[in-house]
């Protein structure tokens, strides 16, 4: 309570909340006037004062009525103190004290407008407020009333009051994301079910309707949820399954059974392979390997037959050759001669991004293999495990799987009665210590078959099929050579195939020849549109070679000339020789040279030479070749000697002259005996050229018909 007392009137009780709402009112009706008087003043509008007075309440309203003169004076200058005593009559715009705390932009901010040109900047004025109406009733000291010029923030009571409605603001700065982030999860306000009706304006007759609706929408929508945490949890379950299994199945792995000492995957046993079915009968064109390996199968068959003397079972045996030439069905037919386990693996199989598991694979072979011993491990493609140990930063450990199978075949331990056979076709990548006497102690070589290998080989697979009984084995077998008896195999298929094609009962040499031209030259093109001119030239062309390998001494037989398309190129003449040669002599080579320049030659007889082809770059090709051996390599140049030139680029300039001169040389004097060959027998050439266009193919018989003079009358 706040009380005022003096010696005239009694004491007078005012309540201390009721005066403080007087000071906010009066500050109030003060900063409302103040906005109506510059509105009025900038818009020129004359306001009458007893509109600003008719809001303003007086002391009775205040329930200051009862107090007198003085004890209003009293109180006056308690709450408003004055530095000195003015008279109403002395008072002007002078005396008046005038606040430059801020700059003339405030008020604009303040007013939306600036103050009138020539008066004074107003921040301090007497208002027509409420105190100013007590004083002019108590005829008092008129009261100096602050005018804000600029909004400051006040209590929270007081903002609430003035009518703010927006959140209040937390201490200190907060961005506007972390507002979204820390209440994202505050949820809304639950509504009561009656202020849901009243705020939708449902009717009163719908209500029980809207309530039994509501109700049964919040069962289904619980059934949902319930049906949808139910199929959540047996998600799960099955990925938590799926995840043990998977844990389960890693576990088995070499890199994680090492880190967890669970070596069952690599402990397993290697099972052997029983070979009973194939045997050396089965294999042709190697009689050399055979024998070889048969001292073997004795080793394995009668071992105490060997070391009775002192001697020792050889520890491996290294097969080398070429691809397709039987070195897998030669281990295979030792397995199956002497009639012990055969552990078969490759050399593939040990190579492994983790770290030692080529190494236990192979201490895991090795150790199945003695314990059934005597046996036959077999590894094929033995270059890829034991190729040459070379230090590189990129594999440090690619040689613990070769140290191991050095270890295994000659170390501390003796393997007695197991036999090694390793097969490759890259003997030159093997590791030195690996094929030295004492691991393999034998190296036998498969060649590619001869002749009579040929021969035996394809008589071998003619027996599967149903074949003419009039076939002539060794004739395909001459005009095979280097075929493998992989090769040899393809051929006998893709006959067998082309007479199925044809709806044939059996495979004929017409197949069989087909088939062998198709693996040489390519499948036939049949749909390349050729127009007349380029089949004659091709033709000429294809009987300038014949006639050149018909009249040229020491010149292959014959076998075939064509015009049909195969492959790259337009027709083709096969040679068919007697027998294989190991070694060529010199009439030989510059034969071969006579006849690639045959076809060339026959162009520019027949043609002209502003109408020659490309077709004879390839047959240039051989003729290079050879004469380069010829002089470089085979000392066939009177001029240069015996000597050899390997590298060219390491000659001086006037050797690479002198090479290069005797090979023009000698490629000069082929083109001009071709040439001459082909003037002086131009007839047979041309009926030769006649017959290919009529017929497209002639064989060995029809080509010596044709230049005999005679008719092809069975064509």
């Amino acid at each position: 309570m706040f009380s005022l007392s003096t010696s005239v009137q009694p004491q007078v009780t005012v309540p201390l909340s009721h005066l403080i709402n007087v000071l906010q009112s009066l500050k109030g009706s003060v900063s409302s006037r103040t906005s109506a008087t510059c509105k009025s003043t900038q818009n020129k509008e004359y306001v009458p004062e007893s509109e600003h007075l008719h809001a303003e309440p007086s002391l009775r309203d205040l329930g200051l009525s009862d107090l007198g003169k003085q004890q209003l004076d009293d109180l006056m200058n308690n709450v408003f103190p004055k530095e000195k005593s003015l008279s109403s009559a002395h008072i002007s715009n002078s005396e008046w004290k005038s606040s430059h705390l801020s700059t003339h932009s405030f008020y604009h901010n303040k007013h939306g407008f600036q103050h009138l040109p020539g008066s004074m900047p107003i921040f301090a004025k007497p208002h027509s407020s409420l105190f100013h109406s007590v004083c002019s009733e108590l005829q008092a000291w008129p009261v100096l009333v602050q005018s804000r010029g600029f909004k400051t923030l006040r209590t929270k009571t007081r903002r609430l009051q003035s009518g703010l409605d927006r959140p209040i603001e937390p201490e200190g700065f907060t961005p506007s994301f972390m507002k979204g982030f820390l209440t994202r999860d505050k949820g809304v306000d639950m509504e009561s079910l009656d202020t849901l009706l009243k705020n939708k304006n449902i009717p009163d007759g719908q209500h029980d309707s809207f309530k039994r609706g509501f109700a049964e929408g919040f069962l289904k929508a619980q059934a949902l949820t319930q049906r949808t945490q139910g199929r959540l949890q047996r998600t799960r379950l099955i990925l938590l399954v799926l995840l043990l299994i998977g844990i389960y199945g890693i576990s088995k792995t070499p890199f994680l059974s090492v880190r967890f000492r669970t070596t069952s995957g690599l402990d397993s046993a290697v099972d052997p392979v029983q070979v009973k079915n194939v045997t050396f009968e089965h294999v042709k064109g190697v009689e050399e390997a055979k024998n070889e390996l048969q001292e073997v199968v004795e080793f394995l068959k009668n071992p105490q037959k060997f070391t009775v003397l002192g001697g020792k079972l050889p520890k491996g045996v290294l097969l080398v050759g070429p691809p397709g030439t039987g070195k897998t069905l030669l281990a295979r037919a030792v397995a199956g001669e002497a009639d012990v386990p055969f552990y078969y693996a490759s050399g593939s199989e040990f190579d492994e991004m983790f770290v030692g598991v080529g190494a236990s694979r192979i201490r895991n072979l090795f150790r199945e293999a003695k314990a059934n011993a005597p046996c036959v491990i077999f590894i094929d493609e033995l270059d890829s495990v034991g190729g040459k140990r070379i230090e590189s930063p990129m594999h440090p450990y690619s040689r613990q799987t070769i140290n191991q199978l050095l270890a295994e075949m000659d170390g501390f331990k003796t393997n007695e009665g197991v036999i090694i056979i390793g097969a490759t076709n890259f003997p030159e990548a093997l590791d030195n210590a690996l094929v030295r006497p004492g691991r393999f102690d034998m190296q036998v070589t498969v060649p590619k078959p001869d002749v009579k290998g040929r021969t035996e080989i394809l008589n071998w697979y003619l027996k599967k099929i149903k074949v003419d009984p009039a076939i002539e084995a060794n004739i395909i077998a001459r005009g095979t050579v280097g075929f493998s008896g992989a090769d040899l195999e393809n051929l006998v298929n893709q006959a067998a195939l082309k007479a199925a094609v044809d709806e044939k009962d059996m495979v004929t040499m017409k197949e069989l020849e087909f088939a062998k031209d198709k693996i040489l030259m390519g499948p036939e093109r049949r749909s390349a549109e050729i127009d007349k001119r380029n089949k004659e030239i091709t033709a000429y062309h294809e009987s300038g070679h014949a006639i050149v390998a018909y009249y040229t001494k020491d010149a292959m037989p014959i076998n075939k000339a064509t015009i049909m398309p195969r492959g790259p190129s337009l027709g083709h003449v096969s040679m068919l020789p007697e027998n294989d040669r190991w070694s060529e002599t010199r009439s030989q080579l510059l034969a071969q040279m006579d006849v690639s320049m045959g076809g060339r030659v026959a162009e520019e007889i027949q043609f002209g030479t502003e109408n020659i082809t490309t077709g004879a770059s390839s047959d240039f090709d051989a003729a290079t070749k050879l004469a380069k051996m010829m002089v470089t390599r085979y000392g066939m140049c009177d001029k240069l000697g015996v000597m050899t030139y390997g590298d060219m680029t390491a000659q001086s300039p006037e050797t690479q002259a002198a090479v290069e001169h005797e090979i023009r040389l000698l490629l000069k004097e082929s083109y001009e005996r071709a040439k001459a060959l082909l003037k002086s027998r131009s007839k047979e050439h041309k009926s030769l050229a006649d017959a290919l266009l009529m017929y497209e193919t002639l064989d060995a018989k029809d080509i010596k018909m044709v230049l005999e003079g005679k008719t092809l009358e069975s064509r």
